[in-house]
């Protein structure tokens, strides 16, 4: 069982169908449900969106790594395509109204900003068509994934709008228990560490990374809960903690931090290709 944020039809159920085909699936009303989902043992894996390419970090996700236990043990990169979606008797002339997440209709502006619509934000991507069939008014429609008219019954009335062919959202596998990766898979690891409260201390602790030769992929800062103004930061790096280089780099992050959370070291996965064709918005 995957858990995963959204109703059925969310990018990250699409997310969990492309990495883990053919398993079962619990959508959850919160990111916070999916940790605890796996934690009670209703799912095995939780699928959580850390960052889109167009609209950077998903906070919570980040946030709720630093309080919880789970550990990370994969990774997905997902090319988010965006469908304009309507009721089986809905026809593009015939609009009046469109709804989506925030970013899923900032994400589309070039194409909405054709047509005189009235745009709605409203929780999610998923739910905005979803709530097409209980409105039951052709004159709406929604922006969302080609996935959720074959769930709800809906019209794809265009495909591909979005701006950015390439608009991608990096998903972490989280796990209740360290899964160690293949011996012959590149991979990357993933901590939190907060820094100590010295000159450049945060120059100091990535040092080690750049003289041992251990490529940073991502360095995000986060506040501490409970201390304001207080800092701690993630960390993904290229390679496996029993490197000699990582050790090393490790042994030198050490040093300069007041605490050290190991996240977890899973296969990398690559970045989707882009598609073929031209953007069809």
């Amino acid at each position: 069982m995957i858990a995963f944020q959204g109703k059925r039809g969310a990018y990250s159920e699409q997310a969990c169908r492309e990495k883990l085909p053919g398993r079962d699936l619990l959508p959850c009303y919160s990111f916070e449900d999916v940790f605890l989902a796996v934690e009670d043992g209703k799912a095995a894996i939780g699928m959580l969106p850390v960052e889109n390419s167009m609209a950077g970090v998903v906070s919570d996700s980040y946030d709720l790594l630093a309080t919880h236990k789970l550990h990370i043990v994969g990774e997905h990169y997902l090319l988010v395509r965006h469908s304009l979606l309507g009721l089986p008797d809905a026809h593009l002339d015939g609009v009046k109204a469109v709804y989506s997440h925030p970013q899923g209709l900032a994400q589309c502006r070039a194409f909405l900003k054709r047509y005189n619509w009235v745009r709605f934000s409203v929780y999610d991507t998923a739910g905005a068509a979803a709530d097409l069939v209980e409105r039951g008014n052709p004159a709406d429609v929604a922006v969302a994934s080609e996935l959720c008219a074959d769930l709800y019954g809906l019209k794809v009335l265009k495909r591909d709008i979005q701006d950015c062919r390439m608009n991608t959202t990096r998903f972490l596998l989280v796990a209740r228990d360290e899964v160690a990766p293949p011996d012959d898979l590149p991979c990357k690891t993933s901590l939190l560490f907060a820094v100590r409260n010295i000159p450049a201390a945060l120059y100091k602790c990535l040092g080690g990374f750049a003289t041992n030769g251990v490529n940073l992929t991502r360095l995000e800062s986060r506040p501490i809960q409970g201390m304001p103004w207080a800092y701690h930061f993630y960390l993904d790096f290229q390679g496996r903690p029993n490197d000699v280089s990582v050790r090393h780099a490790l042994d030198e992050l050490k040093f300069f931090t007041n605490s050290i959370k190991y996240l977890g070291c899973y296969p990398e996965s690559d970045k989707p290709e882009p598609p073929e064709g031209d953007q069809a918005a």
